[in-house]
């Protein structure tokens, strides 16, 4: 029995298995602890490095941003410095020209100073042909500019008076020609200019002396019926298209005033085709504020006149006087 015994222990499998589960769970659990260290460790070893990346890339960003900073600076130093060159650059060319105009104005004084320290032309000769120049010029101004005749001859006189005064024989070729350009400008005559001015406002003196009605016929002038019969019948001619209501007539007046100032106005101007204009417009006023008789027929006929009458002037060629006095004095 016992040796029965023994060797049922010995032979049976159930008394070893539990070791040996025991072992291998061991392992296992050990394995999986050596799992989640290795893993807990590079966990942290990822950590650590992302961390360390990110603080890198922020360095860099951040000096990234010093550097863009310094290179925007660095910019507007050197935007600053151009604006400063330009400035600069202008300052120098204002005084360049500054000094170029000294420069001129210093020549001028020179050559002025020059040709007054000449024994053959003193101050006093040099500021008199400066007047006759002045006066010359303004002499021709006046006729280019305004047709002033009047005032051309009184410039050409005082010049005449001040070249008089110039005892040096250089000039008496200068004397003669402009003697010659004075007889040429007494020569044309009155400007017809102001004669039309004074037809003009002799003819506006005498429209309010128009009679407004037709004057009755003289008995004498009658025949034998209308004699007889004038008593009992009175015929009056109508007025035709006169205005006749005094509202209306004040303004035809008005506007025949207005039409005769800008006849004086074309008249300044020398404007021939609206002088003619403006007076052609008032006698078509003149027919509708006076009624037909003899004394307008001849305002209306004095009006023609004036219409055809000339108004610019037949200037002779003048100017060589002028020329000889710059070429004289340019040679001396």
């Amino acid at each position: 029995m016992s040796g029965l015994a023994q060797t049922f222990s010995v032979n049976d499998p159930t008394s070893s298995v539990p070791i040996r589960r025991t072992r291998s769970g061991g392992w296992w659990l050990l394995a999986v602890l050596l799992l989640a260290g290795a893993g807990w460790w590079g966990w942290q070893a990822w950590q650590s490095r992302q961390a360390s990346a990110q603080a890198q890339v922020a360095d860099a960003e951040q000096r990234v941003g010093l550097l863009e900073e310094s290179l925007d600076a660095l910019r507007r130093d050197q935007r600053s410095q151009a604006q400063r060159l330009q400035q600069a650059d202008a300052t120098n060319r204002v005084l360049r020209d500054e000094l170029l105009g000294i420069g001129q104005r210093a020549a001028l004084l020179e050559d002025n100073l020059s040709r007054l320290a000449d024994p053959d032309r003193h101050g006093a000769q040099a500021l008199r042909l400066d007047e006759v120049e002045l006066l010359l010029t303004s002499a021709a101004q006046r006729l280019d500019l305004a047709s002033d005749l009047d005032g051309a001859r009184r410039s050409y006189a005082l010049a005449a008076g001040v070249l008089d005064g110039i005892d040096d024989p250089a000039y008496l070729s200068l004397r003669q020609t402009l003697a010659q350009e004075r007889a040429a400008l007494d020569a044309v005559g009155a400007d017809p200019r102001h004669a039309a001015a004074g037809k003009l406002e002799a003819f506006a003196a005498t429209l309010q002396a128009l009679p407004q009605r037709r004057r009755a016929v003289e008995s004498a002038d009658l025949s034998w019926w209308q004699r007889a019969f004038g008593r009992i019948v009175e015929i009056r001619p109508t007025q035709g298209n006169v205005i006749v209501e005094p509202v209306d007539r004040g303004a035809g007046l008005a506007a025949m005033q207005l039409e005769l100032t800008l006849a004086r106005a074309a008249l300044e101007r020398r404007d021939a085709a609206a002088w003619r204009t403006a007076l052609a417009r008032v006698d078509a006023w003149l027919t509708r504020l006076w009624p037909d008789s003899t004394e307008l027929r001849a305002r209306r006929d004095k009006l023609r006149s004036l219409q055809a009458q000339p108004l610019t002037l037949d200037l002779p060629v003048l100017g060589s006087s002028l020329q000889q006095l710059r070429a004289l004095r340019g040679a001396r």
